[in-house]
């Protein structure tokens, strides 16, 4: 009689488990690193917008602060002039709305010129792109907010540090 080689079936179910604790235990640290980068991405764009919003009044202003996030965007290929409609200040992903997890909105408000305006950051999907939302106003500090509504920015949420 020859012996076999190989493998019994109760290794492979030991080695099986091994691998279903690991995976068990880094899945949820994967998944909060992944908020984490995407909760990043969205302040940073927060300040990208102000960065546009305070170059967008410099450059137009009898406009004042720009309307919306498509005003700061624009097609911008090639030799594109910037103009007040599309200004060439951010990329077309973030001028779009939507960004690493997160819906952006930025309009001003009052009449021509406008001297104020507010940003928005919501993650898309609660618990799984972000789990806080992020404003900004005229000031351009960039806040931890409780809400998600886009009317206001009140000046008095967490600033971040």
């Amino acid at each position: 009689m020859r012996t076999q080689k190989g493998f019994s079936l109760i290794e492979l179910l030991i080695v099986v488990a091994i691998i279903l604790i690991i995976a068990a235990i880094s899945i949820p640290n994967l998944l909060r690193a992944r908020i984490s980068a995407n909760e990043a991405s969205a302040v940073g764009s927060l300040r990208a917008i102000n960065s546009a919003m305070i170059s967008y009044n410099s450059s137009y202003p009898e406009v004042g602060f720009a309307a919306n996030l498509s005003a700061l965007g624009g097609n911008c290929a090639g030799s594109t002039v910037p103009t007040s409609t599309a200004g060439c200040l951010i990329d077309s992903t973030l001028a779009a709305g939507t960004k690493s997890g997160y819906s952006f909105v930025a309009a001003a408000s009052g009449s021509a010129p406008t001297g104020t305006y507010y940003a928005y950051a919501n993650p898309l999907t609660s618990n799984s792109t972000g789990v806080r939302s992020f404003c900004s106003i005229q000031d351009a500090v960039v806040r931890v907010t409780g809400t998600t509504s886009v009317s206001t920015c009140l000046g008095t949420e967490t600033p971040l540090q």
